[in-house]
C-alpha cells in the first residue's frame, strides 16, 4: 500500500496513513474515463429543445387564394415549411439524452480518476477540515494555506457548513463520497480527502 501524509488545515504534517492500492493506484484508462464523462454529460443535458411542425403553428384554416388564375404559386396553407411563419421540418423535440454504463464501468473510471489524482501528486489527505462557521473567507483561507486554487473536497458526510462556505467560491468544490463523481474530479486539479472519508471510499467503491 501506498503510504500518504495525513496535514492539518494549516498544510502541517500529523501523520500518516496507507492508501488502498485497488483505490488509488488502478492503471488509469484514458478511454473509460471519456466514456463515464460523456454519460454524465449526456445526462445532465435537459433536452428542451422544441419546434413547431406545420400541423402546431397557428393559423392555415383557409387556402391563402384560389388554385388557378391568380398567376401565383399553388398555396393550401399558410403554415407551410416554405412559408415565412410556417412549420419547421425535421427539427428538435424534447428528448431525453441520458444512458447509463455498466455499473462495474463506472465503479473502475471512479478508481482511475482517484489514481490519476493520486499518481500525479495531486492528492492530499486531511485530518478533518472543521469550521467554526459557514464563511467563504475560512474556507479559503484554508485552501491558500494548501496553495490550492482549484479543488475539490471530499468529506465522509455532507457538512453543510462546509458546503455553504464553498458555494460562492470560485474553483472549489465540497462533495460527500456518495456524491463523487468521474467528472467533478477530472474538473479540478487537486483532490483534498477528508481522513474520514477514506473508509466511506472503501465501502462505496469496494464491492
Amino acid at each position: 500500500m501506498a503510504v500518504c501524509e495525513v496535514l492539518n488545515s494549516l498544510a502541517e504534517k500529523v501523520g500518516e496513513i496507507d492508501l488502498n492500492d485497488a483505490l488509488f493506484s488502478v492503471e488509469v484508462n484514458t478511454g473509460i474515463l471519456h466514456e463515464v464523462v460523456c454519460m454524465q454529460r449526456a445526462n445532465q443535458r435537459s433536452g428542451n429543445a422544441c419546434t413547431k411542425t406545420r400541423g402546431e403553428v397557428s393559423g392555415g384554416g383557409a387556402k391563402p387564394w384560389r388554385q388557378k388564375g391568380t398567376g401565383r404559386a399553388r398555396a393550401g396553407s399558410r403554415t407551410s415549411p416554405v412559408w415565412r411563419g410556417g412549420g419547421t421540418v425535421f427539427g428538435p423535440k424534447p428528448r431525453d439524452y441520458s444512458y447509463s454504463l455498466p455499473k462495474k464501468v463506472r465503479r473502475l473510471a471512479l478508481k482511475m480518476a482517484l489514481s490519476a489524482r493520486n499518481q500525479e501528486g495531486n492528492l492530499v489527505v486531511v485530518d478533518q477540515f472543521n469550521l467554526d462557521q459557514a464563511k467563504t473567507r475560512e474556507f479559503v483561507k484554508v485552501m491558500d494555506n494548501f496553495k490550492f486554487e482549484n479543488c475539490l473536497v471530499v468529506t465522509g458526510e455532507m457538512d453543510e457548513k462546509l458546503g455553504l462556505s464553498a458555494r460562492n467560491a470560485v474553483g472549489y468544490k465540497v462533495l460527500p463520497v456518495a456524491g463523487l463523481n468521474v467528472m467533478d474530479i477530472l474538473k479540478h486539479s487537486k483532490l483534498m480527502l477528508v481522513q474520514t472519508s477514506l473508509a466511506k471510499l472503501e465501502e462505496r467503491l469496494m464491492v
